[in-house]
C-alpha cells in the first residue's frame, strides 16, 4: 500500500508540475537555493517532480516491481515497522543522493535537478541486499544476478559521473544506491551475517 501510495503522490504532483513550469522550477533540487536561500524543502521536493513522462514511468516502474519485494522483506524483518521503516528507506534515499551535489553546486545556481532515482535506487539495492542472487532483467530481457548487476551498476555511475558527459545526475544513482545497500545493516546488523551467507550460497 506505501508504494502505491508513494507512485500516486509522486504522479500527481510530476503531472501538475509538467502543466506548470514555474512550480517544476520551485519544487526541483538547487544547492544554491538550498544553502544560500534556505530552501531546504528542495532537499525532498525534487524527488516528486520529473522531467518528462518517459522519466517518471521508469522510475515509477522499477518503484513499484522492487518497492513491492522490499516491503515484504521488511514486514518479515522488521514487522510492526516496516512501513516508517521503508519510509526512512525512501526518504532517506532521496537525501542521501544529494549530498555530493549539494557540496558539489553549492554556489552555482544554474544547476538544477529532478527525479526519484536515487530514491528508487536505494529501494533497488535493498531487494538485492536481502536476495543477492535474484535475477534482475535487463532491458527486460537478459536475466543478470542481482548482485552482478549491482556491482555493474555502481561502477557505470561512477564512471558517468566522472565524465559528466550527459544530463544524468549518476552521483545520485551512486549514493542512493548504497545507502539502499547499508539501510538494512544499519536497522538489524545481524543481516550482514545473513547477506553473506546468500552471498556464498552458490558456492
Amino acid at each position: 500500500m506505501i508504494v502505491w501510495f508513494i507512485i500516486g503522490v509522486t504522479t500527481v504532483i510530476s503531472y501538475i508540475a509538467f502543466q506548470n513550469r514555474e512550480l517544476s522550477a520551485k519544487l526541483q533540487f538547487n544547492a544554491a537555493q538550498i544553502i544560500h536561500r534556505n530552501e531546504y524543502y528542495r532537499l525532498v521536493s525534487h524527488a516528486f517532480v520529473h522531467a518528462n513522462w518517459s522519466h517518471l514511468g521508469v522510475n515509477m516502474l522499477v518503484l513499484y516491481f522492487f518497492g513491492r519485494n522490499t516491503v515484504v522483506y521488511f514486514d518479515y524483518y522488521f514487522g510492526t515497522k516496516a512501513t516508517a521503516y521503508f519510509l526512512l528507506l525512501y526518504f532517506g534515499g532521496i537525501l542521501a543522493s544529494n549530498i555530493w551535489s549539494l557540496i558539489k553546486h553549492k554556489n552555482n545556481y544554474y544547476y538544477n535537478a529532478v527525479g526519484a532515482s536515487g530514491a528508487v535506487s536505494a529501494v533497488l539495492f535493498a531487494t538485492i541486499f536481502f536476495q543477492p542472487w535474484e535475477p534482475l532483467y535487463l532491458f527486460a530481457v537478459i536475466p543478470i544476478p542481482g548482485i552482478l548487476f549491482a556491482a555493474g551498476y555502481l561502477f557505470y555511475s561512477y564512471q558517468m559521473s566522472k565524465r559528466q558527459s550527459d544530463n544524468v545526475a549518476h552521483d545520485a544513482h551512486f549514493l542512493g544506491a548504497v545507502f539502499g545497500f547499508i539501510f538494512p545493516i544499519l536497522l538489524k546488523p545481524e543481516l550482514f551475517s545473513r547477506f553473506i551467507d546468500n552471498l556464498f550460497s552458490f558456492l
